[in-house]
């Protein structure tokens, strides 16, 4: 990969490693890796019947492709309308995709746990003709806002068989007429719109085009090889298809050589990850801090806790020493001992072939990074936003350091102002919000997008700080980024989410939610009876533990940045009582609105 090229500290640069041409659009990726592999696997399915995983060849899923966007026009939708998609991540969605895009229809992903008020905000502001929906329950909520929704046409439901009807009424459109609407795309056409997740107000439409996800895409097959060309690559996704992360994975994996897998239950993530074996996944940090305390918790007694707890620090010790180079004999005879007895174990948990993850939306944070890297999976970090069509810089495995977000993607210029403030600038930025120019002006200067995170340029390296609106100024002015403390305390196997607060108070505390799923198996552990969240709340032994999860968090920032107090809330922060955006991220003005009496408790004297 090219060096990257850097400017007095304050900017980065990565030269794209292949530029896209005026006619690449998404169909022709897809076109592309038929020619090379027409008849090796693309997909594979979940058998209803059994569970098996059936493989989909690269010719086969684009005929059904093809079949299926005939049946979009013979449905009525035009070149540039929009159709948009409720459903989990599953086959049908990725289909549904590219059968919208090679009739140059334009995708609105709309979250399956979206409510009737949000549903309404999306249709009506992206204009939508058709909705396709899994479920009667999806199907029900756009009823409840139709009469708001003066452009919408149709809503099909593909637990009912939309699908096969769109399929059956294909044949009354000829092939070519998909194919001419297909070939007259062009790379700077609009692809789809991404509202953002509304952790700060009412989302946004971005409009993202073809060349976007083309240029990440074939830039990422020559930047990523080791995930995305090696021999049977094979990833399974399980993060929303909604969000914009995972869309521009799986329009990467059609592009490379990978395989590609849905789950939309993460409930069986465990057995799925053990039949689809997988050799690299898409992943948030939430998923990794489950990974590792649960195997911490299913260790067992307490000996086996310590021999758990001596393994991961094998494991970060021995990731450590390989940034220095070299490990020393007795680690490396250490290392081997505890893959043996732990680290073993866990990657056949994960399926047995599982050497590479992607991680965003969140700081992963140094110690599950060098933890799953001794263990054999490396994670790798990376950042971006709906505005930036999802990565803008990520570790590569030639080039990784743990605790930053990874070097500018290729094509991608990285500058830190005087403030701190980071700013992207490169082909894979959205052309605008929907109908909001004056956003889109202010988010954009002289090509320049203004991110609104905070952060620093570490030999060529991004390091995320946090949100520039999250920034806490305590009484005393000590400026304090929240994220960083909230990672470590989340870290503990109790904790489900963490705000920390103290804007305008003279220390600062947090509020804490505890991990509901988790409290059974930490209280068995520690030989305390089984109790409910509501009673973990005030119990001392449960204090404690947080006391002590806090008071290690503190050791890695000053006395003026450290948590003095916190408290404990009663329930938890979810997308269902709408704390939790569907990307897992905390509202946290929402938070402190609905909290303020216990934001207030912290400070009472």
């Amino acid at each position: 990969m090219p060096h990257t090229e850097r400017e007095q500290m304050t900017v980065a640069t990565t030269p794209s490693l292949v530029d896209v041409p005026e006619g690449t659009t998404i169909s022709t990726l897809l076109a592309d890796r038929v020619a090379r592999a027409g008849d090796r696997t693309l997909i594979e399915r979940r058998a209803a019947t059994d569970g098996s995983w059936v493989p989909v060849s690269a010719g086969e899923f684009q005929a059904d492709v093809l079949t299926v966007a005939r049946g979009l026009v013979a449905q009525g939708i035009a070149a540039g309308d929009r159709v948009a998609i409720m459903s989990r991540t599953r086959y049908e969605w990725t289909l549904l995709d590219f059968a919208a895009w090679a009739v140059g229809a334009v995708v609105v992903p709309v979250y399956e746990t979206s409510s009737p008020d949000q549903v309404r905000w999306i249709l009506a502001d992206s204009g939508a003709r058709l909705v396709v929906v899994e479920t009667p329950a999806h199907a029900d909520a756009v009823r409840q806002v139709r009469d708001d929704l003066p452009d919408l046409e149709d809503v099909l439901v593909i637990a009912t068989g939309a699908l096969d009807d769109l399929r059956e009424t294909a044949a009354s459109v000829p092939a070519r007429d998909v194919a001419a609407r297909r070939d007259a795309v062009r790379r700077d056409d609009l692809a789809t719109i991404v509202y953002t997740s509304g952790s700060t107000g009412r989302p946004k439409g971005a409009e993202l085009t073809h060349g976007n996800f083309a240029h990440l895409a074939m830039n990422a097959r020559l930047a990523l090889p080791e995930l995305l060309e090696a021999d049977g690559a094979r990833t399974v996704l399980f993060l929303p298809l909604a969000h914009v992360f995972a869309r521009l994975i799986q329009v990467a994996v059609i592009a490379s050589g990978s395989v590609l897998g849905h789950l939309p239950d993460v409930k069986t993530l465990t057995h799925d990850l053990r039949t689809f074996r997988p050799t690299f996944l898409l992943a948030v940090p939430r998923v990794f801090e489950k990974v590792y305390n649960s195997a911490e918790q299913r260790a067992g007694s307490r000996a086996r806790r310590r021999v758990f707890g001596w393994a991961a620090r094998v494991s970060g010790e021995y990731s450590r020493a390989l940034d220095g180079g070299a490990v020393p004999a007795g680690l490396r005879a250490r290392h081997a001992l505890a893959d043996r007895f732990v680290l073993a174990q866990l990657r056949a948990a994960m399926g047995g072939n599982l050497r590479y993850a992607i991680s965003g939306g969140a700081p992963l944070g140094d110690r599950l990074g060098h933890f799953f890297r001794g263990a054999g999976l490396t994670v790798l970090e990376g950042y971006g936003l709906t505005e930036t069509t999802a990565p803008t810089a990520v570790n590569l495995p030639s080039d990784l350091r743990i605790g930053t977000v990874g070097p500018p993607f290729p094509g991608t210029s990285v500058r830190v102002d005087d403030d701190g403030a980071v700013l992207v600038s490169g082909p894979h930025l959205f052309r605008g919000y929907r109908g909001r120019p004056d956003l889109t002006a202010e988010a954009v200067v002289d090509g320049w997008f203004r991110t609104g995170d905070v952060g620093a340029l570490d030999h060529g390296h991004l390091r995320i700080t946090g949100r520039t609106k999250e920034i806490i100024v305590t009484a005393g002015g000590k400026n304090v980024a929240p994220a960083p403390l909230e990672d470590r305390v989340r870290a503990h196997p109790l904790v489900s989410q963490v705000v920390v607060v103290g804007d305008k108070r003279p220390f600062i505390g947090a509020l804490i939610t505890l991990d509901a799923e988790m409290l059974p198996g930490w209280l068995a552990t520690q030989g305390i009876p089984p109790m409910s969240v509501g009673a973990a709340r005030t119990d001392p032994r449960v204090l404690a533990a947080l006391d002590a999860a806090v008071e290690e968090a503190n050791t890695a920032v000053s006395r003026a940045e450290s948590i003095r107090k916190f408290r404990v809330l009663d329930g938890d922060f979810t997308e269902a009582n709408e704390y939790l955006t569907p990307s897992l991220k905390v509202k946290r003005d929402l938070v402190l609105r609905d909290f303020a009496e216990d934001v207030d408790a912290l400070y009472a004297r």
